[in-house]
């Protein structure tokens, strides 16, 4: 039974990667034909729809956890549902799908840092050389190569909003990591993912209310339903099946492989090129997350 458990697991492995990039793939394929909130508030309300039968009973027994710490499952739902939601769906309207993946790809060293200054982690000479190289490879992508842009303020919009999303999602992966729970992984995804649908709410109604609101059509219900059960539950759940059977450190490599995955894919479907300054910022940004998540001197 734990061999089948590891094997499944090294097939999550090579198979996870895939469902993350898969948000941001189609974030660049839609590119603005669907509202941007709406796309967040409908993949997040499907998920739920998804998961309740399965954790309904436990989300009741745990009401007393729920009733003490609302307020931190709706700051998490914020953060991961809801500034890592519609500001990716925004930015694929300007940027590429190849972009937002090496700009997120920093994330595991932001994680690291901030873990560091909210919760006292170490950070050795080795890893902090890490988020440095790491840092300057996402600046580099950022500015596309140029780096007077950042003297004339001249940057994409989407490259801004996926470096606020990849930031938020920092923080919501030290919080989700420090913050104490009785649930299992699944029960409290869950009650993250009702949080961000709650705060999402509000911004849906002054979408409708300020922007064109499109009768959706059966390809959208497709694409919020895809968004629902791919980089949805597929990525959370895999993920969290890879870190309890291969372990953190093996699951981290995940990251490694999201950016690599992303770009051919968005080569192959998309029709995307790699520039120099991918090449360049990438040769900093991936020897950066190794040292800066694998180092522990």
């Amino acid at each position: 039974m734990a061999t089948k458990a590891r094997r499944f697991a090294l097939v999550l492995f090579f198979l996870v990667p895939a469902t993350f990039a898969s948000n941001m793939l189609t974030a660049r394929w839609i590119g603005g034909e669907i509202p941007p909130v709406a796309m967040a508030f409908w993949r997040w309300t499907l998920t739920l729809a998804v998961l309740l039968p399965f954790v309904a009973g436990a989300l009741w027994r745990g009401r007393a956890e729920l009733r003490r710490d609302w307020r931190g499952y709706l700051f998490l739902g914020f953060l991961g549902m809801g500034v890592c939601g519609a500001p990716v769906y925004l930015a694929g309207v300007t940027t590429t799908a190849t972009n937002i993946g090496l700009i997120y790809a920093a994330s595991p060293v932001l994680i690291v840092l901030f873990a560091r200054f909210g919760y006292g982690e170490a950070v050795g000479a080795r890893r902090a050389l890490g988020i440095a190289l790491a840092l300057a490879g996402t600046l580099w992508i950022v500015a596309r190569g140029d780096l007077g842009a950042f003297l004339r303020l001249d940057f994409v919009l989407g490259d801004l909003l996926i470096v606020v999303a990849m930031m938020a999602w920092s923080v919501y992966s030290v919080l989700l990591k420090h913050r104490p729970t009785g649930f299992d992984p699944t029960t409290r995804l869950a009650a993250i993912v009702a949080g961000g649908v709650l705060v999402n709410l509000p911004f849906l109604i002054g979408e409708a209310m300020f922007a064109a609101s499109p009768e959706y059509g059966a390809r959208d219900w497709l694409v919020f339903l895809f968004l629902a059960l791919v980089p949805g539950i597929g990525s959370y759940l895999g993920y969290s099946i890879v870190v309890g059977t291969l372990g953190a450190g093996a699951a981290s490599l995940v990251m490694y492989l999201i950016p690599l995955y992303n770009a051919g894919l968005a080569w192959a479907l998309l029709g995307e090129r790699l520039a120099m300054f991918h090449l360049v910022g990438a040769a900093l940004l991936l020897p950066g997350l190794y040292l800066g998540t694998r180092a522990t001197k």
